[in-house]
C-alpha cells in the first residue's frame, strides 16, 4: 500500500500562486469574452458606457467580499452563464422578429444623443414600449452574479498567500496572459463557442464538487452557442465571422453584411444603383472641373466608394478601411473587384492615424459613410470613428488636400443639429461655407429637425478651391443637379438643369433633384474637439439616459452587494476604494490619449491594456526591491503627473516627430500609472483582509465607470480632476484600516 505524503509547504505555496494565476487569466478573459459578446448581441447595452464591464467588477468585488462564506458561488457560474447567453440571444431574436415591440432608447426621434443602428419604433401606433434601463438592468444583474463566483475563488486565493505583493504579481501576470491569450484568439477570428468552451474548461478546476449537471452546463453553452451560428448557413443562408472588431453577418447571395446584427452595408454594382456614391464626382463633372486624379477613401468598407471613384476615371485611390474582415469580404465577393484594381491600395488603418502618417496630397478626401455602430472600447463612451469628427482631425484632413482639393462627407445624420454642427466645422476650418446636399432634397435643414431617411452629402474646401467654386457656381446658376438612380443614365449627359433630363428610355421619375441646403447652425452647442469629441451628443451635458442607466446600476450595486456581503458585517476599505476609482479614470485616459496619437485600432487597444499591466508589474518589483512606507510622496508625485496630463493639450503630442511622440506620449499615460501601483502595492502589502481589501479596490472601479460620464461635459482632459479627487480621498482615508467583524473574517 502506498501512502500518499501530504504536500511539503513549498508545494503549497506555489500551487497557491498557480491557483491564483489561473483564476486571474480566467476572470480577464471572461471579461473580454462578456464584453464582446453581450455588446454584439444584446446591442442595446452598449448605448450604456461600461455597463458589462462594471458588472464584471461587481460581481468580482462582491465575490472576493464573500470569500470567508462557506457556499461556494462558483457553482452557479456555468448555469448563470448560459441563462445570460440564451436570454442575450432571446432578446435579439423578439425584437428583430416582433416589429410591435419597441425599446425607447432615449427618445431617438428628437435625442440628446444620436446612437446609430436603432430603430425607432416607440412612435408606432400600438407599439409595445420597453424601456432600455429594464434591459440593462437585468442583464447587470446576470453578468454581476455571473463574476461573483469567480471573484470568490479570486479572494480566497489571495488570502492564502502571506505575501500580498508577491500575490497582486501574480495577479497582474495572469491577466496579462488573459489579455494576451484572447487578443489572439480575436485576431484570428475564433467564434464564441471557442471563448466559452476555454472558460468552462478552466472554471472546471475550481469547481469543488464536480457533478454531471456542471459538465452539461458547459456543453449546453458551447452547443447553443455553435447551433445560433451554424443554422445560418443552413436555413437563410449567411455566414457568421468574428471580427477583432465585430459580430459580422454576410448574406452572400445578396451582398447584405451586418455588423453587431445591425445592417451596415451592402455591396453593390455601381452604375445600376448606388447613385449617391457617384454624387461628388457627377457633380464636380459636370460642373467643368477637372477629374480627380488622386483620392483617399476613409471607410473604404467592402468597397462600393472605391467602385465608384474607378468609375470616374480617377488616377489612385487610397483605400483606408479600420476592419479587415469587411475589406476582405470585399476583396473577394464584390461584384465589379474594385479592389483588384491596380490603381487602388488598401490600407488596414484608422482614418485619422493613416492622414497623419501619408505625406501624400489629394483631390478628394471622403469620409465614406463613416459610422462603426460601436463603442471603441469597454473603458469610454467613444466610437470607432469619433476621432474622425473634431475640428483638429478637419485640420488633418485640410493639410493633405491640394490646393483645389475638395474634402467629402456623407452618411445618415439623423438630425438637423447633427448636420450643422458638421458644416459649422469644416466652416471654421476651411475658411469657407461647404455646400449641404440632402436626399431627398430640401432647401433648409433646421437643427431641431429629424432627418431619419435622409442622405446627406457635405463638400468642403477652401475659399480658392477651384472645384468648389465650380460646382456652388453651376448649382446657383442651373438651380438644379439631377441625379438617376441608375447613375449609368448620367454617364452621357450634363445634369445641371433647372428640369429632369429628356432621354429616351429613362422615365422621369428616375430622377432625382439635388439642390443646396441652407443650414440652420444656431443652437449647435459645442463643437467637438480632441479632448471633447462627441459629434453625435447635442449639448456637453450627462443625457438623461446616462443619468438614468447610472442610477440604476448603482442602486443595483448596492442591492448585490448587500445581497453577499452584507454592510452590516463588512466595512469597505475606503482607500483601496478610491484607489480603484481614480485608476478606471487613469485607464480611459490612457486609451484615448493612445487612440487619438496612434489610430483607434484594436491592436493599439490591446498595447495600451498590456503596457498599464506591464507598469503595474515594475511597480509591485519596485514596492518588493525599495519596500516604501510613507506613501504621500507617491499621492504627491502622482497629483503632478495628472495635473501635467491634464492641463497640456493632447494637440501638443501630435506636432512631435515619431520617436518623440511615442517617448512624451508613453511618460504622459504610463508614469501616473506606476505611482498609483506602487501606492496600491503598498497598501496592499500590509493589508490583513486582502480579499476585502482586494474586492474593495474592485468595487472602487465601479465608481470610476459611473464617472467617466463626467467626460461627457468637461471632456477627457479634466476628467483627470476627477481622477485627483478621488486620489486625495484615498490619501484622507488612508490611516483607517478595514476591518472585517464576527463572522466574516474567520
Amino acid at each position: 500500500m502506498v501512502k500518499i505524503s501530504p504536500a511539503s509547504p513549498v508545494e503549497r505555496h506555489l500551487g497557491s500562486h498557480v491557483d491564483l494565476f489561473l483564476i486571474s487569466f480566467l476572470a480577464l478573459f471572461c471579461e473580454l469574452a462578456c464584453i464582446r459578446w453581450f455588446g454584439s448581441t444584446v446591442v442595446f447595452l452598449t448605448f450604456f458606457t461600461n455597463i458589462v464591464l462594471m458588472a464584471c467588477f461587481l460581481g468580482m468585488s462582491v465575490g472576493c467580499l464573500a470569500a470567508s462564506r462557506q457556499r461556494d458561488h462558483v457553482n452557479s457560474v456555468l448555469p448563470l452563464l448560459i441563462i445570460s447567453i440564451e436570454l442575450g440571444y432571446l432578446v435579439f431574436w423578439i425584437y428583430t422578429n416582433f416589429g410591435r415591440l419597441a425599446i425607447d432608447v432615449g427618445g431617438q426621434g428628437s435625442p440628446q444623443e444620436v446612437f446609430f443602428g436603432t430603430e425607432y419604433r416607440a412612435n408606432d401606433p400600438g407599439s409595445f414600449i420597453i424601456p432600455i434601463e429594464v434591459v440593462a438592468g437585468t442583464f447587470f444583474v446576470l453578468i454581476a452574479l455571473l463574476f461573483v463566483g469567480l471573484g470568490q475563488v479570486m479572494g480566497r486565493a489571495f488570502k492564502k498567500i502571506p505575501n500580498r505583493v508577491a500575490a497582486y504579481t501574480t495577479n497582474v501576470l495572469g491577466s496579462l496572459a488573459g489579455i494576451v491569450v484572447f487578443g489572439v484568439m480575436s485576431q484570428l477570428c475564433l467564434p464564441p463557442t471557442i471563448w466559452f468552451a476555454f472558460v468552462g474548461a478552466i472554471l472546471f478546476r475550481f469547481i469543488p464538487h464536480r457533478t454531471p449537471w456542471q459538465a452539461l452546463a458547459i456543453i449546453g453553452t458551447v452547443t447553443f452557442l455553435a447551433l445560433v451560428e451554424s443554422r445560418g448557413s443552413t436555413l437563410h443562408r449567411y455566414f457568421t465571422i468574428w471580427s477583432p472588431y465585430y459580430q459580422i453577418t454576410y448574406f452572400p447571395q445578396t451582398g447584405d453584411l451586418c455588423t453587431n446584427n445591425i445592417g451596415h452595408q451592402s455591396m453593390k454594382k455601381i452604375g445600376e444603383t448606388g447613385g449617391a456614391y457617384m454624387l461628388p464626382h457627377l457633380l464636380n463633372r459636370d460642373a467643368g472641373g477637372r477629374p480627380f486624379d488622386d483620392v483617399m477613401i476613409i471607410g473604404a468598407g467592402s468597397g462600393n466608394d472605391v467602385a465608384a471613384a474607378l468609375a470616374s476615371n480617377v488616377r489612385h485611390v487610397d483605400a483606408v478601411e479600420i476592419e479587415p474582415v469587411l475589406n476582405e469580404i470585399g476583396r473577394a465577393d464584390h461584384p465589379l473587384r474594385p479592389f483588384d484594381d491596380p490603381r487602388v491600395t488598401i490600407h488596414l488603418d484608422d482614418g485619422r492615424s493613416f492622414a497623419k502618417k501619408t505625406h501624400a496630397q489629394y483631390d478628394l478626401i471622403e469620409y465614406a459613410l463613416v459610422d462603426s455602430l460601436v463603442l471603441h472600447s469597454g473603458y469610454s463612451s467613444l466610437r470607432l470613428e469619433s476621432f474622425l469628427f473634431t475640428e483638429q482631425a478637419f485640420e488633418d484632413m485640410k493639410a493633405r488636400l491640394k490646393p483645389d482639393g475638395v474634402f467629402a462627407m456623407y452618411n445618415y445624420y439623423r438630425q438637423g443639429w447633427v448636420i450643422g454642427r458638421l458644416a459649422k466645422m469644416v466652416e471654421r476650418v476651411f475658411g469657407a461655407e461647404p455646400i449641404v446636399i440632402s436626399l431627398p432634397y430640401a432647401d433648409t435643414i433646421a437643427g431641431g429637425e429629424s432627418m431619419q431617411g435622409s442622405f446627406t452629402l457635405i463638400l468642403a474646401g477652401r475659399p480658392d478651391s477651384r472645384a468648389l467654386k465650380s460646382i456652388r457656381g453651376a448649382l446657383a446658376e442651373k438651380s438644379s443637379f439631377w441625379l438617376s438612380r441608375a447613375p449609368r443614365d448620367n454617364e452621357p449627359i450634363n445634369a445641371f438643369g433647372a428640369k429632369p433630363p429628356e432621354r429616351s428610355g429613362v422615365p422621369a421619375d428616375r430622377w432625382e433633384k439635388i439642390g443646396m441646403a441652407r443650414v440652420d447652425s444656431s443652437e449647435l452647442g459645442s463643437l467637438p474637439t480632441d479632448d471633447w469629441p462627441f459629434l453625435y451628443l447635442r449639448q456637453a451635458i450627462i443625457p438623461a439616459l446616462n443619468l438614468r442607466g447610472m442610477a440604476v446600476i448603482a442602486i443595483l450595486s448596492v442591492l448585490i452587494l448587500r445581497a453577499f456581503a452584507p454592510m452590516k458585517t463588512v466595512r469597505i476599505n475606503g482607500q483601496m476604494f478610491f484607489l480603484g476609482a481614480g485608476f478606471m479614470l487613469l485607464e480611459t485616459k490612457g486609451v484615448v490619449h493612445m487612440a487619438l496619437l496612434f489610430g483607434s485600432t484594436w491592436v493599439v487597444n490591446s498595447i495600451v491594456f498590456f503596457a498599464i499591466l506591464v507598469m503595474i508589474l515594475f511597480s509591485n518589483l519596485c514596492t518588493l526591491a525599495f519596500k516604501p512606507k510613507a506613501l504621500w510622496p507617491y499621492y504627491l508625485l502622482l497629483v503632478i503627473a495628472l495635473l501635467v496630463n491634464a492641463y497640456v493639450p493632447m494637440s501638443y503630442f501630435l506636432s512631435l516627430p515619431g520617436a518623440s511622440k511615442v517617448v512624451a506620449s508613453c511618460m504622459v499615460v504610463f508614469v501616473p500609472v506606476f505611482f498609483a501601483g506602487v501606492i496600491f502595492a503598498a497598501a496592499f502589502r500590509d493589508s490583513q483582509y486582502p480579499n476585502l481589501d482586494f474586492g474593495s479596490n474592485i468595487g472602487g472601479v465601479i465608481l470610476g465607470g459611473l464617472a467617466e460620464n463626467v467626460s461627457l461635459m468637461v471632456g477627457f482632459n479634466h476628467l483627470l480632476l476627477v481622477a485627483i479627487a478621488f486620489y486625495v480621498l484615498s490619501a484622507v482615508l488612508g490611516p483607517r484600516r478595514p476591518r472585517a467583524l464576527a463572522g466574516v473574517a474567520g
